[in-house]
């Protein structure tokens, strides 16, 4: 039998890097407890203090159900934020540029870190910018948390960034390159506002995409089958090689109810969940943005009138840091609570997404479209009404709504990326668009079929022999091959 000491010698180590945000923090612990699953991997996330805070709950449940995964902390960079500022979701519009700076400062500590414990194999976020002589020797594999179309599209209008500069008009459409699939077209308005205005990103897009190309392969939390075209595109031109093992939130079962939340998160689920049990089944719109949400109180009372008006039932969770979800009397319409009672329930702060999707009496998403959003509501068959923020949400809008038919815009008028052109969507209009969406034989009726075939093929993908297990396994077994290679060369010495 081998010694204790062999075994640990034996084992395929990796390090997982994540960006700063909930929205990619979540799904690669995710994919570090896939990696937990096998034995003989030894998978460690290596996060700064704050961040580790959110997903240390879920590290104490995935040891306990015999998938540990390690935890190494280092301190986030000093630019200028308050003590315990960590995360996307925890600042304002105006600090983003201070998150850029710590990823900036970032590299030189993961270099340490990684001469210092010397993994198999670092699985690190596409926005560090590495060099790949970092790792040291061993492979560097990029992590998307983004699928292949919003990528694409975003590298592709990259390259006619100064053309899309020239365009005056922001409701003017500008159509997306070189792109598979049908022709898609989005107004400027409406692109990430690195691609129209002199951002600190903007500089740095060639080279990252450049690394991506000089690392030993990318991993993204997409499955095949939700994006077949998008995802053969990019495995042939944006990369060495490339896994697609998605929808990684998945690997919770019949542990999503608590999949991401905080101390006190189980609570929070248990009461939507039983406030779920007591509706219909398909009755419900879940309505949440994200974690990174700035509504005006304006727009807030404007989305609490439109779903007043719509006559359905809603659970409605305010995630955001922003100060207007917290002082209910500035937005509440007069008497709402009263005459809205038990057909909605508003919870503020973390709410078991994934659970609440999965929820039987769950018929519609009103969302952000952020990817993970859009994956989880994919993955359990829930039809989505579209309201892009930011970011890269109105390219994923258009995956949703013209490709693969699973939702409906909210507000057809004009929409931007940046703050100062937002316009408020009105109680009418959104009230309209969630009663439609929600009638049967309305809009939604088809939305809700395509639906349910991408949940099957989500599901699908997953299991052993499906896409996304291919791919996970086949990752796997490359490192660990890799990894005994390497171990060998260096004893034959």
């Amino acid at each position: 039998m081998a010694s204790a000491t062999e075994e640990e010698a034996s084992k395929l180590r990796v390090f997982f890097i994540p960006f700063y945000a909930s929205g990619h923090i979540i799904p690669m612990t995710d994919l570090a407890r896939l990696f937990a699953a096998r034995p003989g991997v030894e998978p460690t996330m290596v996060l700064t203090p704050a961040n580790a805070a959110l997903i240390r709950p879920t590290l104490d449940r995935s040891a306990a159900d015999g998938r540990p995964v390690r935890l190494l902390l280092y301190p986030f960079p000093s630019v200028g934020l308050p003590s315990g500022v960590e995360n996307l979701a925890t600042i304002t519009p105006s600090e983003v540029s201070r998150v850029s700076e710590a990823v900036a400062l970032a590299p030189e500590t993961h270099d340490q870190l990684l001469r210092h414990h010397r993994p198999d194999a670092v699985i690190v976020d596409f926005y560090f910018r590495w060099t790949t002589t970092i790792a040291a020797g061993i492979p560097r594999i990029i992590f998307h948390a983004i699928g292949g179309f919003p990528y694409l599209a975003m590298n592709n209008l990259h390259k006619i960034r100064y053309k899309i500069r020239e365009v005056e008009n922001g409701s003017e459409p500008i159509a997306v390159p070189d792109f598979p699939g049908p022709s898609i077209k989005i107004p400027k308005s409406e692109l990430p506002d690195f691609l129209h205005s002199p951002k600190p990103l903007t500089e740095k897009w060639d080279r990252l995409t450049e690394l991506q190309m000089e690392s030993y392969g990318v991993v993204a939390n997409t499955f095949h089958e939700l994006e077949p075209e998008y995802c053969d595109h990019f495995r042939k031109v944006d990369c060495k090689r490339a896994w697609f093992v998605g929808p990684v939130a998945l690997s919770y079962g019949e542990g999503a109810a608590e999949r991401g939340g905080g101390g006190t998160g189980v609570e929070g689920g248990n009461r939507c969940l039983k406030w779920l049990d007591t509706k219909g089944e398909g009755s419900v719109v879940f309505v949440c943005f994200g974690s990174w949400c700035h509504f005006t109180a304006e727009q807030l009372r404007e989305i609490a009138v439109g779903l007043e008006a719509s006559g359905k039932a809603f659970l409605w969770a305010m995630r955001g840091t922003t100060e207007d979800a917290a002082k209910t009397e500035e937005w509440m319409p007069e008497g709402w609570e009263e005459r809205v009672g038990e057909r909605g329930l508003v919870v503020r702060g973390w709410a078991p997404q994934v659970a609440i999707l999965e929820h039987k009496a769950v018929g519609a998403f009103l969302t952000h479209c952020g990817w993970n959003s859009v994956l989880e509501a994919a993955a359990a068959g829930v039809p989505m009404l579209t309201w892009p923020l930011v970011f890269e949400q109105f390219i994923n809008e258009r995956l949703v709504v013209e490709v693969m038919g699973v939702g409906k815009r909210v507000w057809d008028g004009f929409r931007s990326t940046l703050a100062e052109e937002k316009v408020v969507v009105p109680g009418e209009a959104i009230g309209r668009a969630v009663s439609g969406f929600m009638e049967p034989g309305a809009d939604g009726e088809s939305a809700r079929r395509r639906a349910k075939e991408y949940a099957a093929m989500a599901r699908a993908a997953v299991v052993e022999g499906g896409s996304a297990h291919r791919d996970l396994c086949g990752l796997i077994d490359e490192l660990v091959a890799k990894t005994k290679d390497r171990k060998k060369a260096v004893q034959g010495r």
